[in-house]
């Protein structure tokens, strides 16, 4: 009996016999330089002017012979404008506007420039990039811009309540670069790029850190989720950096106090809780501070992106 043939083997199909290429990794997102300069020192602006009355009541409870008897910033800006007039607790105002508004680009000039580069293919940073990155931008930062702009805002706080030899930020600034040169303008620099620096690396790392984990919980990105991520950020930022903060503004007043010294006067008059005097009215200025710069900062990028790649 003959036997049937063998049924023949049907040909495997191609898109089954080779297995699907692995998805390409997306590319990095980067923010082109002049828009992080641009775009930063917007923010940067926009924020000091919003929020500068705080930094106004943190001066003056940080310096030496402060007379304001609350560590309530509400009261003591009610209790400057009651004594001094409404404009007082303006006064430097103008100084910081510029040198916030040059210091922010250049702060987020300098983290987008370090995050494109440590940045993994999906264009995240890990939580010690993020540190370091802000690190990185706050010496930058200080180096540049703040330490100047600082100077020259505490030494006409501190010369308003006294002497009043500074008829604003301009009078100041040749007032100064005559009678001490180039070094009065970065006196206190040392411990401004410390504090700029830590404060840079918690702010940024803290809020790139708060950012990607709203990402990770699928939590919509918008204006509100930007906003309270920033004072999140801030209100970190407060209470970790706040020494530095004092020691850099007691040195950076209108007598001439080493850093050393200032050191010494704060904890021997203050003691230890000293050196985180004016942290009330700094947390109530960097809170909206935070929600404030970021949330413009983003819009602008989300605007103008598009337009630089």
């Amino acid at each position: 009996m003959a036997l049937a043939p063998a049924p023949l083997l049907s040909p495997i199909p191609a898109a089954q016999a080779v297995s699907a290429p692995a998805p390409a990794p997306k590319a990095k997102h980067h923010i082109a330089p002049a828009l992080s300069l641009f775009a930063g020192g917007v923010a940067g602006g926009v924020e000091a002017a919003a929020t500068y009355p705080f930094e106004f009541a943190k001066t003056r409870a940080q310096l030496k012979g402060s007379n304001l008897s609350s560590s309530n910033p509400i009261s003591l800006i009610t209790q400057t404008i009651r004594g001094e007039g409404l404009g007082a607790i303006y006064t430097g105002c103008s100084t910081l506007v510029v040198g916030t508004t040059l210091k922010a680009g250049v702060r987020f000039l300098s983290f987008d420039a370090v995050r494109n580069l440590f940045a993994d293919e999906h264009g995240r940073l890990s939580p010690g990039r993020g540190v370091l990155a802000g690190m990185v931008a706050g010496c930058v930062e200080a180096s540049v811009a703040v330490t100047p702009a600082e100077r020259l805002k505490t030494a006409i706080i501190d010369d308003a309540k006294g002497q009043k030899r500074f008829n604003g930020g301009v009078h100041a600034f040749k007032t100064i670069l005559k009678e001490q040169g180039l070094a009065g303008l970065y006196r206190g620099i040392f411990p401004t790029v410390m504090k700029q620096s830590a404060t840079s690396a918690v702010r940024m790392g803290s809020y790139n850190v708060l950012r990607e984990y709203t990402k990770r919980q699928n939590i919509p990105t918008n204006s509100i989720t930007t906003f309270a991520t920033g004072a999140i950020a801030g209100t970190i930022t407060v209470y970790a950096t706040q020494p530095l903060d004092t020691i850099k503004t007691r040195s950076q007043g209108a007598s001439k106090v080493s850093t050393v010294n200032a050191i010494r006067d704060i904890f021997s008059t203050l003691g230890v809780r000293g050196f985180w005097r004016g942290s009330t009215m700094r947390l109530g200025r960097l809170v909206f501070s935070g929600g404030i710069v970021f949330t413009v900062y983003e819009k602008i990028v989300d605007a103008l992106g598009p337009l630089t790649r």
